[in-house]
């Protein structure tokens, strides 16, 4: 928008691409990869996908060959309000126009009615556009849309992102993905909590809410208590007495 209003002030274009060249020379020299923003990328799910959005994108993609050309990296950036069943299409329209250059997004989140649990609506649509092509999730904190973010919110807006990346590439199939799950799924199996605490993305929070509601058998939760599935399983394949009264 800055941008914007020097050029309606003004009257000139935009310097980044009246001199586009000239940047991409010193970004050579430099070894600089550069990230190609998209200005027009929907700011709500009534934008999305929009003549606007889809014409900057074929601009970017004529930016990206011209990168490529100067032997200059790129990324470009990608949607950040969309609706769940837009999004892999997009990640398909940029993958060609662009030729396959890293798509990064910012979320997508896909509703516009959840201010204060935007990293979630940013997590859903992340692990849908990952798992269908884009290269990096830019995280979004719980205080999008309302104020700056402290301190707490950065380290939600991370864990979820790193959340929704990881979803994505254990449906995509990435070596090794699913290897802590598989290692979490045993650990509940076998009731061992020091287990599932390690393979735990927040171990700190899973911890916590644990010592919060201390059970009376040590080996479940409060949830279910000695009612607990897996406990009862164990035992009856053990050959041990159920307490179930």
């Amino acid at each position: 928008s800055l941008v914007f209003a020097w050029m309606s002030m003004t009257g000139e274009e935009n310097p980044f691409y009246e001199y586009y060249d000239e940047i991409l020379e010193i970004c050579r020299e430099y070894d600089v990869t550069i990230s190609l923003g998209d200005a027009c990328r929907p700011g709500s799910l009534a934008d999305a996908s929009d003549l606007a959005q889809i014409e900057e994108l074929v601009r970017l993609g004529e930016l990206t060959q011209r990168a490529w050309e100067k032997d200059v990296q790129v990324l470009v950036e990608g949607p950040g309000h969309m609706p769940i069943d837009q999004i892999a299409a997009n990640m398909k329209i940029q993958e060609t126009l662009c030729k396959g250059a890293p798509f990064y997004v910012l979320g997508p989140l896909v509703t516009d009615i959840a201010p204060g649990y935007d990293h979630i609506t940013a997590a859903i649509g992340g692990a849908i556009a990952a798992t269908h092509g884009a290269a990096f999730l830019c995280y979004v904190t719980p205080a999008e849309h309302l104020c700056l973010p402290n301190l707490d919110d950065v380290k939600q807006g991370i864990i979820t992102s790193k959340i929704a990346a990881h979803a994505a590439d254990i449906a995509k199939g990435v070596r090794g993905a699913r290897e802590i799950d598989d290692k979490m799924s045993k650990a509940r199996q076998e009731l061992d909590w020091e287990g599932m605490f390690k393979y735990a993305i927040d171990p700190e929070l899973a911890k916590k809410r644990r010592d919060e509601s201390k059970p009376e058998h040590e080996d479940t939760c409060s949830m279910c208590g000695k009612f607990c599935a897996v406990r009862s399983m164990n035992k009856a394949l053990s050959g041990e007495e159920i307490d179930i009264l």
